[in-house]
């Protein structure tokens, strides 16, 4: 939910605009996405503003509603790949400029980033598509957070989403080709399952998905039993017509409508635990 407002009793309530739709608890009304209403942390519940005018109306000294930015708990989708281009594209210019001080500035003109640079500024793109269609999916049943930085390591997590059937941990790719899973052995040898994309062995990225629901458990060890899954969801790949999505070693893979329709199943979380769970981890995970 983006914040709009102010705060009081110790900032247990808070005005703010609705990034979700929700139903107010005092009178059962209705609140669209995008309206004022009063947001109470203790209990994660929210009420149109007739119901509690006094916290709708607390603004700073000033006169002008304080604002406070909730953007450190929802995150902001591929700014840490954004910011990592930016550097390696200001780090490249520096380099060019200081070895060709007078024509410096025509070769840059003339010339792309390497593809090594350019892969974060897609990597971020990706993200941001992907992070804005699982917004417009959310609610109160299902919550995300994203840009998730692992703690100890320079490493992140894409996405993480809470719906009523458990945490997924998402991978955005948007890599072009068909994905496949093509797996060898069996009956006399050990049975292997092996990624690929356009004909590439992309197999290291469910070793990376696997690695980052390692970190979501950990983070949700004291939370009882809570399933946790990954999925990588490539955003450019050449899908089928009719089906196409399969899992690998417990890894879905699939493409964002196909998610969005895995995210709404039912399951056993309520609305309360899957809000108490998204504080949980935006504690536990702060944003990359």
């Amino acid at each position: 939910m983006g914040t709009d407002g102010g705060t009081e009793g110790g900032a247990e309530l808070r005005r703010m605009r609705l990034r979700y739709r929700g139903v107010c608890r005092s009178c059962g009304a209705g609140l669209a996405a995008g309206t004022h209403a009063v947001y109470d942390r203790n209990n994660s519940t929210v009420s149109c503003i007739e119901c509690r005018p006094e916290a709708a109306q607390t603004s700073s000294p000033a006169g002008t509603a304080k604002v406070h930015d909730d953007e450190h708990v929802h995150g902001s989708a591929g700014a840490s790949a954004r910011r990592e281009f930016e550097r390696r594209k200001s780090a490249r210019e520096a380099r060019v400029r200081g070895r060709y001080p007078r024509l410096g500035g025509l070769l840059l003109a003339l010339s792309d980033d390497p593809q090594s640079t350019r892969a974060w500024a897609s990597g971020a793109d990706g993200e941001r598509r992907l992070g804005g269609h699982l917004d417009s999916a959310s609610g109160p049943l299902l919550r995300v957070l994203h840009d998730r930085r692992v703690p100890g390591s320079r490493a992140n997590i894409d996405h993480v989403a809470i719906a009523p059937s458990g945490v997924f941990v998402i991978d955005a790719k948007k890599y072009r080709g068909r994905p496949q899973l093509r797996v060898e052995g069996g009956l006399l040898r050990p049975r292997t399952e092996r990624l690929f994309v356009g004909g590439r062995d992309r197999s290291r990225l469910v070793d990376g998905v696997l690695d980052q629901c390692d970190v979501v458990r950990a983070a949700l060890r004291d939370s009882g039993e809570v399933q946790v899954r990954g999925m990588l969801c490539f955003l450019a790949a050449d899908w089928p017509l009719i089906g196409g999505d399969f899992q690998t070693r417990g890894v879905h893979v699939l493409w964002p409508k196909k998610l969005t329709s895995v995210l709404a199943k039912h399951g056993p979380l309520t609305e309360n635990h899957i809000a108490t769970i998204h504080r949980q981890l935006a504690r536990a995970l702060p944003p990359a």
